[in-house]
């Protein structure tokens, strides 16, 4: 599956910390129940990858590796499974890792420059991370001009408040969000509050 395809299956891509392997799974199929079915799950904890490796027992789901920052990232997630990668920025080293190997990659990107270096290496499909510090929604409406072949799939600060403003954009597929994997609902195991969470999220119009 390329990374468009991936961006195209929900307006939004749940942005997962696990701390504890025992709920990847119910946290996982709670999503995938809600409409969510791309998982990605960041490499901030050290349980990440077994994380990621349990969820993929879940029918449906789609898992991911976020929070990827160098190529051995972009092996050790590949040999653990991942469909595909998310970055918080852009190298060299990441896109030709990503190419060799075959896993789909949506870099990071925060301005002009960073889109022409993805772009020359063939990404067109970007993460624009952090979303709200690096403009929102204005800055993304003007990067549509000069860069028409880019799609984005904005990260950081984007809430249910304000994931519509970015939606509406031509230039946005999905969102990235932490708020549709609520850690206080995940520590309470309520599964039927993270699903109602993500159905909500799910209908959100693009």
């Amino acid at each position: 599956m390329k990374a468009r395809e991936l961006m195209d299956l929900a307006p939004v891509i749940p942005v997962i910390v696990v701390n504890d392997v025992s709920t990847a799974i119910p946290l996982a199929e709670a999503l995938v129940a809600g409409g969510l079915p791309v998982l990605e799950v960041t490499l901030r904890t050290p349980v990440a990858m077994d994380a990621m490796r349990a969820m993929q027992s879940v029918k449906g789901a789609v898992v991911g590796v976020g929070t990827a920052l160098n190529g051995n990232d972009l092996k050790a997630a590949k040999e653990a499974g991942a469909k595909f990668a998310v970055s918080p920025g852009f190298t060299e080293e990441l896109g030709s890792t990503a190419t060799d190997i075959g896993l789909p990659l949506l870099p990071g990107i925060a301005n002009s420059a960073d889109i022409m270096r993805a772009h020359a290496q063939g990404f067109n499909e970007l993460k624009f991370f952090p979303a709200s510090q690096a403009g929102g929604p204005s800055m993304l409406k003007a990067l549509g001009g000069p860069f028409v072949d880019a799609v984005f799939c904005p990260t950081g600060g984007v809430s249910l408040n304000n994931a519509h403003d970015y939606l509406s954009l031509p230039n946005v597929i999905c969102v990235g969000g932490s708020w549709v994997a609520p850690k206080d609902k995940i520590d309470a195991g309520d599964w039927a509050g993270v699903e109602a969470v993500a159905r909500e999220a799910a209908n959100l119009p693009r």
